[in-house]
């Protein structure tokens, strides 16, 4: 049934957000806002925000963000009539009554349902029965106990021609709801319609009320052409619209926060014997854009677990183009694939729950698969073929229809495929050249008199990023720069962290680049001196002088040589991760900025105001730290 807008508006205005979330989060009143920890997130800190007046709820920790209804579906993972139903229930609001054609069409729809629950009856007791021997044989060897096959209603269709078809005809039911359940084959040259399943294991495929909708059915007969057969599309039933299993999955889902699709049946059922209740499967076809918004609502990250064969690998590459344009902030997908050979079934079998969380805990994210694909699509070992990359990967990522999202993929691929270049990726191991150089020829002091080789920047770290930066120096990577300086032996401890930061100024990135070159090259100790005669050998010389100058008074303390080494450590360290931090929101909120003067809603405004006040925070952190 479809709702008119009026009616979904009067059920917002009678029910407050503030009371349909507090039923699940313990919120406390916050100026014109009510605040609470995510339920979403585990975290300690409230970042989950109410507001009544305007109709939604934001989370902060999660980006997740809605009215009274998306709460709703995504906590307990309702359908979207199911919400509107129950939420319209408890505001009081009366929802229209159904036309004359549609009260018509329900109780055709029910009688269908009850066919199709009479077929079921009949398979069960078909398997139990002495003509069920082979079936019961067959998942005695896949590991299927009666447990399992009652918990999944599993049943058996013998080889006789007309079986169902008679049983139902002896509980009243025309021969037309047969055919138009899908339970009889008819055509115009078929003169008798007869049974559509035969002697094949018998799987009930239920909606999300656990009423039974279709059958999938594997044949015990090694001449049958199909291994698998489902039932057809019908009124009740449409393969791409549903997922096998998911009335029993979505409880556990939402409790694991996690859904794992696999291929198959029995890979589901074989999942649930060992323990593992959240999969769920596609119906006989590759992933649709409907099973794709069934899986979300289970859960924002999906694991889609492909047998490990060629075929499994197809599988969750075209998985990728379907996600691809749908995908968003905080909606994705993970991959799963198992080892060559193998599918779900067999590894619950042999290795048990274990095995098979070892794999998921090992999903890879979109962009890796994506990554792969391509990569694995043609060679990379020249600059043309790298172009050739970069321009399918580019084409992949146009399908993005998040604008933000699609930034962030393109920031990630680009960063890969540099690193595919030779040079870039000296660039990039520079930094750790010094740990196969350190340790030698030290004398009696513990200094390494050789250590004065070199002075300038390699031509290579010359041309990198490193040296590319703004025209103005914040007082912190003075001080972090200024440190290693003075105290060139912690070079050994945070060149790699190093080599990974970014610098503001022209200055900071000539100095690190001099530094990163005086680790490499060093082969072991390097004493102040030496540091600060390469730096004059490479024009740095002004540059540190000016760097220097910008330290804080409260920082100047760490120029000492003499300074406390454990005191001295630990302000490094907190120095390295909040300028990495600063840096990267910073960033951030640059974009967050142009989103919102594009879009200029609420989303955008929010995610704009939580960047400012982590950044804020983080200024806080240092603010602290210094008055300490």
């Amino acid at each position: 049934m479809r709702f008119a807008p009026s009616i979904l508006e009067e059920i917002r205005n009678r029910l407050p957000v503030s009371t349909v979330v507090g039923r699940r989060v313990a919120l406390k009143k916050a100026g014109r806002e009510w605040k609470g920890l995510s339920p979403f997130n585990a975290e300690k800190t409230p970042s989950f925000y109410v507001n009544d007046q305007k109709q939604f709820y934001h989370c902060f920790s999660s980006g997740k963000h809605g009215d009274i209804f998306d709460f709703v579906m995504e906590t307990e993972g309702l359908s979207f009539p199911e919400t509107v139903e129950r939420l319209a229930a408890e505001a009081g609001v009366a929802l229209p009554t159904e036309t004359h054609e549609e009260r018509e069409s329900d109780v055709k729809r029910k009688t269908l349902y009850e066919v199709m629950e009479l077929s079921a009856q009949f398979f069960e007791a078909n398997l139990a029965g002495a003509a069920g021997a082979k079936a019961r044989d067959y998942l005695d060897r896949r590991g299927l106990s009666a447990d399992i096959r009652k918990r999944f209603r599993i049943g058996y269709a013998s080889p006789d021609r007309y079986s169902l078809r008679d049983h139902l005809a002896d509980k009243g039911v025309p021969a037309e709801m047969m055919v138009e359940t899908g339970m009889l084959v008819s055509a115009e040259d078929i003169k008798v319609p007869y049974d559509r399943f035969r002697e094949r294991v018998m799987f009930p495929i239920s909606d999300m009320r656990g009423r039974i909708v279709a059958f999938g059915g594997r044949t015990l007969s090694a001449d049958v052409p199909a291994k698998y057969l489902n039932s057809p599309d019908t009124p009740l039933f449409n393969k791409g619209h549903l997922l096998y299993n998911q009335h029993l999955a979505r409880n556990p889902a939402h409790d694991k926060g996690t859904v794992i699709a696999v291929e198959g049946y029995v890979d589901v059922i074989s999942l649930a014997a060992v323990g593992i209740h959240n999969a769920v499967a596609p119906l006989g076809t590759a992933l649709t854009e409907n099973q794709l918004a069934l899986l979300w609502r289970m859960a924002d990250e999906p694991i889609l677990c492909f047998d490990g064969d060629k075929a499994g690998r197809r599988a969750a590459f075209r998985a990728l183009d379907v996600a691809l344009p749908q995908i968003s902030a905080g909606k994705s997908l993970r991959f799963a694939l198992l080892p060559d050979g193998q599918d779900p079934d067999d590894l619950a079998r042999s290795g048990g729950a274990a095995a098979l969380d070892r794999v998921m805990a090992g999903a890879l994210p979109m962009v890796d698969m994506l990554w792969a694909r391509e990569t694995e699509a043609a060679p990379h070992d020249t600059p043309e073929r790298r172009a050739a990359l970069r321009a399918r990967l580019h084409a992949a990522l146009a399908h993005i229809s998040d604008e933000t999202l699609r930034q962030y993929y393109r920031e990630d691929i680009n960063g890969r495929i540099a690193s595919l270049n030779p040079y870039q990726r000296q660039a990039q191991n520079a930094s750790s050249q010094w740990q196969n150089r350190g340790g030698r020829g030290f004398d009696r002091n513990g200094r390494n008199p050789a250590s004065a080789g070199r002075v300038s920047a390699s031509p290579v770290l010359a041309r990198s990023q490193l040296m590319v930066g703004g025209d103005k120096t914040s007082p912190r990577e003075s001080m972090i720069l200024g440190a290693l300086v003075f105290h060139p032996e912690l070079l050994q401890t945070h060149a790699e962290t190093l080599a990974l930061l970014e610098f503001e100024s022209p200055d900071a990135n000539g100095l690190c680049a001099v530094l990163l070159d005086c680790a490499a090259q060093s082969g072991g100790y390097l004493s102040v001196e030496v540091v600060q005669a390469r730096l004059e050998r490479a024009g740095q010389s002004d540059g540190l002088g000016a760097l220097l100058a910008r330290v804080r008074h409260g920082d100047r303390w760490v120029l000492d040589p003499h300074a406390d080494k454990i005191r001295l450590r630990g302000a490094l360290n907190q120095a390295l991760t909040l300028h990495h931090r600063e840096r990267t929101l910073h960033k951030e909120l640059e974009l967050a900025r142009r989103l919102f003067a594009e879009n200029n809603d609420e989303e955008s405004w929010a995610r704009l105001v939580d960047l400012q006040n982590q950044l804020h925070s983080v200024e806080g952190t240092e603010a602290d730290s210094d008055n300490g």
